[in-house]
């Protein structure tokens, strides 16, 4: 249980650091984002393991995706989306 909590937690960071150096424009401040990624591939980690009582690949599978959906919520839009499109009358 300790090694899959410690393989998550360095899953998360590393999916935090790459979308750190990936997307700087788009997410706010770096401390933020390594302690989100890592956050939530922690408690995707506990959600898999609580509910399917797998082993190490299933368990870090869910931390993966859960530490993937919650840096998608930090990400703001980039700055050519905010324009609105005018619909010719």
């Amino acid at each position: 249980m300790i090694l899959e909590a410690l393989a998550s937690a360095v899953l998360g960071l590393a999916l935090a650091w790459a979308a750190v150096r990936r997307l700087p424009h788009r997410l706010p401040t770096p401390g933020l984002v390594l302690a989100t990624g890592t956050a939530g591939a922690l408690f995707g980690d506990f959600l898999t393991h609580t509910t399917l009582a797998s082993g190490l690949l299933l368990s870090l599978l869910g931390a993966a995706v859960m530490g993937t959906a919650s840096l998608s919520l930090l990400l703001r839009p980039s700055a050519g989306r905010l324009r609105e499109r005018s619909i010719p009358a």
